[in-house]
């Protein structure tokens, strides 16, 4: 099933065998675990929205257009589960919209120092602390392009603005970032 793209095996599911959504489960369990854990910034609560997003998801099934691609679907559905929580949540306190724990360098990667590991992590650190301060509209469609590596059209249908106007977000965000980043410090 794995040569299967995600609109086939959707076929196959709504035709012969509904055991074959733990092949959707599988491809998407950890990309929309990491989605909604920035969106959250709370780990426990982003497991729980994964599951409601692929109950949702198995629900509407049937609903969902072939011709179009999956990924974007799922990640909307995701968005809107994670959008309702954080303004639950909100309600009581204020809940931060992106908690970027993993970026692209990891620190521990196999051959580095504990130098290289130790620089890698503050890093990371410094960079989260300059994505949390750009408003929500600059950093989920960031988020979206650089860590969950979605297309301006994918980002488009998720976040239901223009393709355009994804363009536009994620210039003004790289370079209201790059000023943040140089106000800390972190670039020259």
């Amino acid at each position: 099933m794995k040569d299967l793209s995600d609109e086939e095996l959707v076929e196959k599911i709504r035709s012969e065998n509904n055991e074959l959504y733990a092949e959707i489960v599988g491809r998407y369990q950890q990309k929309l675990y990491r989605y909604l854990r920035y969106l959250t910034n709370r780990p426990d609560e982003a497991e729980d929205l994964v599951q409601d997003v692929f109950i949702k998801a198995y629900r509407n099934l049937f609903g969902f257009d072939t011709k179009r691609k999956f990924s974007p679907w799922i990640y909307r559905i995701a968005h809107n589960e994670g959008v309702n929580f954080v303004k639950r949540a909100s309600r009581g306190k204020q809940v931060s919209l992106d908690n970027l724990e993993k970026i692209n360098f990891s620190p521990g990667n196999e051959g580095d120092s504990m130098e290289d590991a130790f620089i890698k992590e503050e890093i990371r650190e410094k960079m989260k602390q300059c994505l949390d301060e750009l408003e929500a509209k600059y950093r989920e469609p960031l988020v979206l392009y650089y860590f969950e590596d979605k297309s301006y059209r994918e980002i488009s249908d998720i976040l239901r603005i223009p393709v355009k106007t994804v363009g536009t977000f994620i210039f003004r965000g790289k370079r209201i970032l790059k000023t943040i980043c140089k106000k800390k410090e972190i670039i020259h």
